[in-house]
């Protein structure tokens, strides 16, 4: 693997050719549509969506989907389309910033002890065994029951767990790398470690750590959702798709429309990761079973 600083302008030009290589395969055109699509639709949500997402009307309690409500209204009258697509954006506003948390933590801390080695890494990989070995689920739970579930906490805790796996994908691919001979050169020639890893190590392992923060994006997603379900994630009135399915799983028989949206709208956010993240490896060149260089 060749050790390649590269300009602005050669970095531009990597990202399009990515881009195209993961368009040019229909799963991965798809999930570029779909993840495109759900960003979107974020951003344009507040301007996008016809009522107040917090609006309790008791008259309008249960509507089905009309041409006034074109998901029909919830238990409390509110509006289950302005709620769901509204929903979505505080979805990817915690996960894509606690991922990014995640990737840099982890990336930073798996390089440094794939670089030093010994009992530095010794002792900092066995505390991350210990981390892993807990239930990332029961952690959550104790955290926000002690700290609360503002967004300011569910962000850095999230980004805290899931970047745990990191570590060990980060620290893998250094291994692979710090035999090179321009290590070996950087080395004698006296650079700091730090030095070495912002210039040498990193250039040549951020695509595996990059495919592995796409992967746990959507995990993320998942995980954060799964909190808001147990009662655990944003508060209400907050809209979010755990949090609506929650309250609406017992109105499925009579009233299946106020869970259905919010779950197309997580599973369909999910899937288009997924196919994102597969493309994004493959464009690469990296092995998702092996997180290395193919």
């Amino acid at each position: 693997m060749e050790n390649i600083k590269q300009n602005p302008k050669s970095t531009s030009a990597k990202i399009l050719e990515v881009l195209g290589t993961m368009a040019s395969r229909p799963s991965g055109l798809i999930g570029l549509v779909i993840l495109i699509f759900h960003v979107s639709l974020a951003l344009l949500s507040p301007y996008l969506a016809p009522y107040d997402y917090k609006a309790i009307d008791p008259t309008l309690m249960l509507q089905e989907p009309s041409s006034e409500f074109w998901f029909g209204t919830d238990s409390l009258g509110r509006d289950v389309f302005s709620r769901t697509i509204l929903g979505g954006r505080i979805a990817l506003t915690v996960t894509f910033f606690g991922s990014l948390i995640a990737l840099f933590w982890g990336g930073l801390l798996g390089i440094f002890c794939g670089l030093v080695g010994g009992k530095i890494d010794d002792v900092v990989m066995r505390i991350v065994d210990a981390f892993l070995s807990i239930p990332w689920i029961l952690a959550m739970l104790l955290i926000v029951s002690l700290l609360g579930t503002s967004i300011e906490v569910l962000i850095p805790a999230l980004g805290f767990f899931y970047g745990k796996g990191i570590v060990r994908v980060a620290r893998a691919a250094t291994h692979d790398v710090i035999a090179k001979d321009f290590i070996i050169s950087a080395r004698a020639r006296g650079h700091s470690n730090m030095s070495i890893i912002w210039n040498e190590i990193l250039p040549n392992v951020r695509d595996a750590i990059l495919v592995e923060g796409a992967m746990r994006w959507s995990w993320m997603l998942l995980g954060f959702s799964s909190l808001s379900f147990l009662g655990f994630g944003v508060s209400p009135p907050t809209p979010d798709w755990g949090l609506m399915i929650s309250n609406a799983r017992g109105l499925m028989s009579f009233a299946y429309w106020a869970v259905i949206a919010p779950i197309v709208g997580l599973s369909t956010l999910i899937i288009g990761i997924n196919l994102t993240a597969d493309a994004f490896a493959k464009a690469l060149g990296i092995d998702r079973s092996t997180k290395a260089p193919v």
